[in-house]
């Protein structure tokens, strides 16, 4: 298991924006619990989808249209992979391909990718938009009781109780 509190601190070391805006730590963790209570059924790799959680909207510049952020994201886990944290070659090039498609690309063959990018077009409700199930991958995600569940989390802005233990962020 990756150590969060690490990687997070590198991370918010040079990001950009406030870290309780709308792509911000609260996003990143309900990402990641939308990821892990995905990947139970669709049986993607759960390390690949808890960092792509925290490294997804890392890199952003702004909060409106960001071209390019993922691929930044990307490349900022890329610099510290074997540093901070580890992966096999194969699950990081799902990272990788994840962080850096998950705005423009539609969907992808791989089922660890798709659980990445239907865990964070599940949290669109922070910025007023319901999900759909059009736009979403996995069969899992696209269940109604799951599109209710996380866009209730999402548009009342809920942080994870475990946010501050764990990844040593104090948000209010």
């Amino acid at each position: 298991m990756p150590n969060y509190r690490s990687i997070l601190s590198a991370i918010l070391e040079g990001y950009a924006l406030p870290i309780d805006g709308p792509h911000g730590v609260a996003h990143w963790a309900r990402v990641y619990d939308n990821g892990m209570r995905l990947a139970g059924e669709t049986g993607a790799r759960r390390e690949v989808v808890g960092l792509f959680a925290v490294f997804h909207d890392s890199r952003r510049l702004n909060e409106h249209h960001d071209p390019g952020h993922g691929l930044r994201g990307a490349e900022l886990a890329h610099s510290l992979l074997g540093e901070l944290f580890h992966l096999a070659d194969d699950d990081f090039d799902l990272l990788y391909e994840a962080c850096a498609g998950h705005t423009d690309e539609r969907t992808h063959l791989d089922v660890t990718v798709q659980t990445c990018w239907d865990a964070d077009r599940l949290d669109l409700g922070r910025v007023g938009v319901e999900p759909h199930a059009d736009y979403l991958c996995t069969p899992a995600a696209k269940r109604r009781s799951t599109i209710r569940w996380a866009d209730g989390r999402a548009s009342f802005q809920v942080v994870p109780e475990w946010v501050e233990e764990q990844w040593g962020v104090e948000l209010e």
